[in-house]
Parts: structure tokens; C-alpha cells; sequence
């Protein structure tokens, strides 16, 4: 992780503001030493910079900072990360010098739109795509999943890259997920299907290989339709994309 902060501090300036959502306490020192040595003011979201989470539904959340405006802000965004995520953005705009009134950062926010990020296609049965694809983006992933459907089996559509923390993912989700459909994208460091059958397999998941994308969709909404399991994508943005793509071939989104 210090090595990670290390470099993305690499963008901080001399006598610049510098804005950050909250960080683990090892990644965290490394920013405030660089923005220390080069005299950037930093502000922690978290910290300098706090925000109380108002609602939340499928259409969407609503928060209230603290300590920088007194509106209301509503994302359409879902997850709680993403409401971290807006109080950084707006901190960031409140920084920049930029003349940006409140009212227009109300009507950027409620119009914002992230693709395969707790994207929810369909309502019933549940398809999500998410891109989800280190320990990290899982655990909020799964956080999100605990939020909005709670106790609902998951069948999840999995394709990763070789560099990517496989087992560390499926640990994660393991309470959530009923089944497994690895799949692969047309990508060259795509791992093969067969592999994360196997570890799948080693950490007494069910799982079943199934390619390409495409089919493994069709497969996930077979199922899908018989118990109302949730059908989920993550792993890697090469996978999920291909979904999207298959999912409005079939007269979707």
C-alpha cells in the first residue's frame, strides 16, 4: 500500500491543494509526508471533510456534508463508497478555484452515471454488472450486496486476468454466491475457465465453466429465472463489458 500511495502521490504539485478520500493509516502517511515536503494542503475526506448518509434505495442516495455545504446532495449512484466517492469530488471542486455553484454541483451529481459499477439492469430477477476485481473493490462490492439484497443467493458470472487475486476475491463473496459460471473474455491475459473451476473448487464453491460470455449470460439467466438468484458480474471490466453487450443483443438496456 506504501508503495501504491508512493506513486499515486507522484501527482501531487508544489503549493496545491490536494484532496483524499479516506485511507488505510500506512497509505496515508506517505500522502501527507509528500504533501508536506511539497507544501500542498491536503484535506482527508473523513476527516477534514465529513459527510452523514441520509437515505438510500435502489433509485439512489442521499447525503449531507457536513462541513462544506448545507444541501442535501443526491447520487444515483449505490454503494456506500460512492457516496465517499461524491464528498471527495465535491471537496475537490470546493478546492479547485473552479466557479462552481452548489446548484450546479446538485444537478451534476444527480445525473452522474457509472456503467458496470452496481449497474442494475433488471429489477426482478436481479442482474448487476459490477467490475469489481481486487480485495478491496470485492469487499465493498459485497458490502453492497448486503445493503440492497440482503440474504439473496448470487450466481456470479466470474472472468479475471492473471495477476489478479482469485481465491482472496472468492473468500469474500463465498457467503454470498450459490454458483460460479467462469467464464473468459477476448483478452490475451485472460485466465482460463478451467482454472478458476479449480480454485473455486478448492475453497467449496460450486462452479461450472462456460464460454464465451455470451453463453455463460444465457446460462446465469436460466437459472436466474427458476429461483430469482441474483445474477452478478465481476472479476474483470473485459467480462463485464462483454456482458453488457450481450445483454442488449438480447433485447436489454
Amino acid at each position: 500500500l506504501a508503495a501504491i500511495a508512493a506513486e499515486k502521490a507522484g501527482i501531487i504539485k508544489e503549493g496545491k491543494p490536494v484532496i483524499s478520500s479516506p485511507q488505510k493509516e500506512e497509505a496515508l502517511q506517505v500522502l501527507e509526508r509528500v504533501a508536506k515536503e511539497r507544501h500542498a494542503p491536503l484535506t482527508l475526506v473523513g476527516r477534514d471533510v465529513t459527510y452523514t448518509p441520509l437515505s438510500r434505495s435502489l433509485e439512489g442516495q442521499t447525503f449531507q456534508l457536513s462541513n462544506l455545504s448545507t444541501c442535501a446532495l443526491k447520487i444515483p449512484l449505490l454503494g456506500a463508497y460512492q457516496v465517499e466517492n461524491a464528498a471527495t469530488a465535491y471537496a475537490a471542486l470546493k478546492a479547485s478555484g473552479l466557479n462552481v455553484s452548489d446548484e450546479a454541483i446538485q444537478k451534476g451529481f444527480a445525473e452522474v452515471q457509472w456503467p458496470c459499477r452496481f449497474e442494475i439492469v433488471r429489477r426482478e430477477p436481479p442482474v448487476i454488472l459490477d467490475s469489481a476485481h481486487n480485495i478491496d473493490s470485492a469487499e465493498k462490492l459485497r458490502q453492497a450486496l448486503e445493503d440492497y439484497f440482503p440474504n439473496r443467493p448470487v450466481i456470479l458470472i466470474f472472468g479475471a486476468s492473471e495477476d489478479k487475486d482469485v481465491p482472496g476475491m472468492f473468500a469474500v463473496w463465498k457467503p454470498r454466491l450459490s454458483l460460479i459460471i467462469a467464464t473468459q473474455a477476448d483478452h490475451p491475459r485472460a485466465l482460463e475457465p478451467g482454472g478458476l473451476v479449480e480454485t473455486a473448487d478448492r475453497l467449496g464453491l460450486r462452479a461450472e465453466a462456460v464460454k464465451p460470455v455470451e453463453t455463460a449470460l444465457a446460462r446465469a439467466l436460466e437459472l436466474s429465472e427458476k429461483d430469482g438468484s441474483i445474477v452478478l458480474t465481476a472479476g474483470s471490466m473485459f467480462v463485464t463489458a462483454e456482458v453488457k453487450t450481450a445483454w442488449q443483443k438480447i433485447g436489454h438496456g
